[in-house]
């Protein structure tokens, strides 16, 4: 595998293609979406078509209800129309709520008169993400690589769109090989990221995984030589050593120092590398305060999909792997 470049544009799988469902926000500045937000002859078109278009959430009124502008006229998804599973309670309010401001996909359904006289167009969300569950999601499978935007982040991992503002959730441990204390040292709300499907349940809800595509211990470990002086994140802090990150997918082992605390960036120089027994023997030559910036994400791989994926080196008797 070679190393790809950082992702600088939208990651969309082939299956996504397929079906046409995108995150939300991919779209809407595309011509054939500002064509037909462009006039109500296009929205009559498109609703003639069935055709998903995107605009932009301006108000979530008193009743829920969303106002979406579509340049040529106003647009409201009625609570109801909100979100997929909103009626049943599976989706709190807060999730239409959340979208003022931001993109979303919708359907034309109608035209009606709003309370002020105007001809506004009325939409439904709700339709798309539908859809989006039979043509995409339930034709995804364990191992296949999509294109997802980042949402929101918690403590116990990252929500992102993969479809019709339809959400899966990376869990913390899925986001890298290196531990992490927080999501938000890697990810940030709105980046485009690539991620694995992990599994699909019995409700459509979708897990990812996001450390297989970051590269094996012998790639990454490729990047340095012994004698070099680099920059890394100290991880995490114990009494037999310090940890510390040089990249989300490699940490090296550094002897115990006073007054090293994790979270801290540090330059250490590589004392070996021993792909044998997988480790990375460092010394810290200074650490220092500062929140680092998030760092460009690093591929490994195109694939669209993957069986089976080995972190550790041939040569080492630990064996850690991923099998999909």
């Amino acid at each position: 595998m070679n190393l790809s470049p950082q992702v600088k544009k939208e990651y969309i799988s082939p299956k996504q293609q397929e079906s046409g469902f995108l995150p939300e926000g991919m779209s809407i500045g595309t011509p054939a979406n500002r064509r037909a937000l462009a006039s109500v002859y296009g929205l009559q078109e498109a609703m003639a078509d069935g055709r998903t278009l995107e605009g932009r959430v301006t108000l979530c009124d008193g009743a829920h209800d969303l106002h979406v502008d579509l340049g040529c006229m106003k647009g409201i998804i009625p609570r109801a129309e909100g979100a997929l599973g909103i009626d049943s309670g599976a989706v709190r309010d807060i999730a239409l709520i959340s979208r003022v401001g931001k993109p979303v996909a919708f359907r034309v359904t109608g035209f009606e008169q709003g309370a002020d006289g105007e001809t506004r167009a009325v939409l439904s969300r709700r339709a798309v993400q539908a859809d989006c569950v039979q043509k995409l999601i339930r034709r995804l499978a364990a191992g296949d690589v999509i294109g997802a935007r980042v949402t929101h982040l918690e403590s116990f991992g990252v929500f992102a769109d993969v479809g019709a503002g339809l959400s899966a959730l990376m869990p913390i441990d899925s986001i890298s090989v290196s531990r992490i204390p927080h999501p938000n040292v890697r990810f940030q709300p709105g980046q485009d990221i690539r991620a694995v499907v992990k599994g699909v349940d019995e409700q459509d809800r979708i897990t990812l995984s996001h450390k297989e595509l970051l590269g094996t211990w012998e790639q990454n470990a490729a990047e340095f030589e012994a004698g070099q002086t680099v920059a890394g994140v100290v991880r995490s802090v114990e009494k037999y050593g310090v940890f510390v990150e040089l990249t989300p997918n490699l940490a090296g082992l550094a002897e115990y120092a006073e007054g090293v605390e994790a979270g801290q960036g540090a330059s250490v120089y590589i004392k070996s590398i021993l792909p044998e027994r997988m480790k990375i023997k460092l010394i810290i030559v200074d650490s220092f305060a500062g929140t680092a910036a998030i760092p460009p994400v690093r591929y490994f791989t195109d694939c669209d999909h993957l069986d089976r994926w080995i972190y550790s080196p041939e040569t080492c008797g630990k064996v850690i792997e991923t099998v999909f």
